[in-house]
């Protein structure tokens, strides 16, 4: 029994230190500041995410409660307030469970800030006062400023001018006099655009004033663009119309050069209405149509970042899932290679062992030598077996990347229906310039005009059109088959039949009526040569 016990320490032992280099984890954490996150979210939201997974294997709660909210962030900044609220509740509960306090009340100011930004001005308001309470628990006079500011901000959406005023004031009270940061920059300049909204442009002016000289000791450009054109603003609306085109083309200067496509248009806007009071109406038309180009390009890359982002959750999905299989694989068939090994070591030295000291009879050799054969087609079993469980993994795997697949197709779907909003604010500025009110037409003919733009449908359909042969791969060749003269329409038509959708929203989606519906099944039907009595909808399905 010694002997064995001292030969069977070795293989032991060779499982152990695989298991230690298993062990072995990067725990390296690189934080992302917000400049990152918005310049390359495509990078950040990878590297994020490989931060996440790392944390979450190591059990690092705080580590994962700030990759969550970093990932809210990220879909904060392109307007995906449903999936940010998501991962900033799920930081929420991380940091509420290691109890930090800090943590938890900046991310309540978060989820105020994306509500606020939603328009869910009641629920806002009640994140931004559980911000405040739990930073006045840990005594953070910033934190208590900033909230502060939050909530006089939602006041002032409500109307509340009086109240927010008074949170406004409270807000500045927390800051040092000497604190030069943002934050003290932007208390003020939101003390000033209540004062603007109270028709007191004198005080709205002083605090404008106020807070630009100290956005221009910060790094935040985004801010001093802001409140430069806050000023411009004031003194158009005081009629010193020289001044405030100096301070509004400052502001439309900086941010071009700051690719600050929201301020610029809103620089351009306000320009537009400081040329008409001069009366320079062209290039009052001017501007406003280069504020309204960019508020349509602004749409549309909305609408792209939306897509991208969805896009490239899945994609990252699909590699992760791909990786952590390949890791789990990589380890089983690394343990079952050391078991071997230790399973050879083993029965070499056994046999010197018993060569050496025994020398046991020919029976006894052949007795050995048949209970390694069976040991042999136990461990054959059980690769065979393990075989097999790989393979019910990997069909599981499929069902559950096909799955994710057609949820993706459904969000896409779903900015496809964004245009009908486009066709009915068509039709119904149609009905007003055909009004008698002769004033409104040109502003209304631009208008429609630029709806026209805007209802682009063919980049939606091409986005649509590559999900949609991911989910149903081959169906448009297999269609093609039938007939080669098929036209994009006839191939959308299909796509949609193939979906089973309705006539309804069919039409609705193609932007035809039902009797062009009809028509265009009909010569769908005749393309396909399809035989009398056999239904075009079976024939799509079973394709």
């Amino acid at each position: 029994m010694a002997i064995l016990s001292r030969y069977l320490f070795l293989p032991i032992l060779l499982l152990c230190v695989g298991n230690l280099l298993f062990a072995q984890k990067s725990t390296s954490y690189a934080p992302l500041s917000r400049e990152s996150m918005r310049e390359n979210p495509d990078m950040a939201f990878k590297q994020i995410r490989r931060t996440l997974h790392a944390a979450l294997a190591d059990d690092n709660d705080c580590q994962a409660a700030v990759c969550y909210g970093q990932i809210g962030e990220l879909y904060y900044f392109q307007a995906a307030y449903l999936q940010a609220l998501d991962n900033f509740y799920r930081a929420e509960s991380l940091f509420r469970k290691q109890n930090q306090i800090a943590e938890l009340a900046a991310i309540w100011i978060k989820i105020g800030e994306t509500r606020f930004h939603n328009k869910q001005y009641p629920s806002s308001l009640e994140a931004f006062e559980q911000g405040l309470t739990l930073y006045k628990s840990a005594d953070a006079q910033e934190g208590i400023a900033d909230a502060l500011a939050h909530i006089g901000q939602v006041h002032e959406k409500n109307g509340n001018l009086e109240e927010a005023k008074h949170y406004q004031h409270m807000a500045l009270a927390q800051l040092d006099e000497k604190n030069d940061s943002a934050l003290a920059a932007k208390i003020h300049e939101n003390i000033g655009s209540i004062y603007e909204d109270k028709l007191q442009l004198d005080s709205a002016r002083l605090y404008f004033s106020r807070a630009l000289e100290i956005a221009m000791k910060t790094d935040d450009k985004t801010l001093h663009i802001e409140i430069t054109n806050n000023m411009g603003d004031i003194y158009r609306k005081t009629g010193e119309y020289n001044t405030a085109l100096r301070y509004t083309r400052q502001a439309a200067s900086l941010a071009k050069r700051m690719n600050e496509h929201y301020q610029l248009a809103s620089a351009y806007r306000d320009l537009a209405k400081i040329f008409s009071l001069m009366g320079q109406h062209d290039s009052a038309y001017h501007y406003s149509e280069a504020g309204r180009n960019i508020h349509a390009d602004i749409f549309s890359e909305d609408n792209a970042k939306q897509l991208t982002i969805l896009q490239t959750l899945f994609e990252l999905e699909q590699k992760e899932d791909a990786i952590t299989q390949y890791e789990r694989e990589r380890r089983i068939h690394f343990t079952l290679l050391l078991f071997g090994a230790a399973i050879v070591l083993l029965l070499l030295f056994l046999g010197l062992s018993i060569i050496s000291r025994q020398r046991l009879k020919i029976a006894n050799e052949r007795k050995l030598n048949e209970q390694n054969q069976k040991l042999y087609e136990t461990q054959k079993i059980a690769m065979e077996t393990d075989l097999y469980n790989k393979q019910l993994k990997a069909e599981n795997l499929r069902n559950e990347l096909e799955l994710k697949s057609k949820e993706l197709t459904s969000h896409t779907l779903h900015l496809i229906q964004k245009n009908q909003l486009l066709e009915e604010l068509k039709e119904k500025l149609s009905e007003i310039v055909k009004s008698d009110k002769r004033d409104q037409r040109k502003e209304l003919k631009q208008l429609l005009n630029l709806l026209q733009l805007n209802h682009n449908q063919d980049k939606n359909w091409e986005d649509f059109r590559v999900v949609f042969e991911r989910v149903h791969e081959h169906f448009f060749d297999g269609l093609k088959e039938h007939c080669s003269k098929l036209s994009s329409a006839d191939l959308r038509l299909a796509a949609l039949l193939k979906m089973n959708l309705s006539s309804a929203d069919i039409s609705t989606m193609l932007g035809i009526s039902q009797d062009s519906l009809r028509i265009a099944r009909y010569r769908l039907r005749k393309k396909l040569d399809l035989p009398e009595g056999k239904s075009l909808s079976a024939f799509i399905q079973d394709l």
